[in-house]
């Protein structure tokens, strides 16, 4: 991907269990639950941030991603942060 000029970052996510955390903020308080969490069929373990000319060349690099053998590879565009 970097050679083909299209990679801008990736990172692997480490497990829930090693640090992982969840924030929500509700009336005005912030509510931490620490991981490990309720068990859930999926996880989002890490990213590749492309720079694809189109939705089917995004496409297309996601099934050449070896992790597209055996889980899941979602393809997003990215939007501004809500802040």
């Amino acid at each position: 991907l970097r050679e083909r000029g299209v990679l801008r970052a990736s990172e692997s996510l480490k497990l829930p269990e090693e640090g992982g955390a969840r924030v929500r903020v509700r009336a005005g308080k912030r509510i931490v639950v620490d991981g490990p969490f309720a068990e859930a069929k999926e996880i989002v373990g890490g990213f590749f941030l492309l720079e694809c000319a189109s939705r089917d060349e995004a496409l297309a690099i996601a099934a050449e991603c070896p992790a597209a053998g055996w889980a899941t590879v979602e393809v997003r565009k990215i939007g501004p942060c809500f802040g």
